[in-house]
């Protein structure tokens, strides 16, 4: 059976090509109100799926100031006339740099508000159930 997610929305990102036509990509975007910091984006193709899991903070403040440690970076960008949003994933095996419109993506996080508001994730946070996760 498919996991119920609170939030999921499809929308399309363009993987950024050095020398060539950015590629259009649909990705899923999924928010659990149950796991309330997390962003889960699910990349799919030619029988593949990957799955990013990240901060959903990192999408709110990359709107409009750059953000981001690790594996995951976000960026505004307004160079091609449209407000974009700029997302760099980083792995063993590579790096991509996409770009979403910023509108989809306030979108998808006005609707996770609805469940949980920015700054009140702790409140909706199982600690224990966290914990047994970890330790199982």
């Amino acid at each position: 059976m498919k996991p119920k997610f609170d939030v999921e929305i499809v929308v399309r990102l363009r993987l950024v090509v050095a020398d060539a036509d950015a590629v259009s990509l649909p990705v899923s975007l999924r928010y659990k109100a149950e796991d309330p910091y997390a962003v889960r984006a699910l990349f799919s193709g030619d029988g593949v799926e990957i799955e990013w899991v990240f901060a959903r903070d990192l999408l709110h403040t990359g709107i409009s100031t750059p953000i981001g440690d690790g594996d995951v970076h976000t960026w505004p960008s307004w160079g091609t006339g449209v407000e974009l949003l700029m997302i760099s994933l980083s792995s063993p095996d590579g790096q991509a740099v996409l770009e979403a419109h910023a509108v989809d993506i306030r979108k998808f996080l006005d609707q996770t508000e609805t469940f949980v508001p920015l700054g009140k994730e702790s409140l909706f946070m199982d600690i224990e159930a966290a914990i047994t996760r970890l330790l199982g």
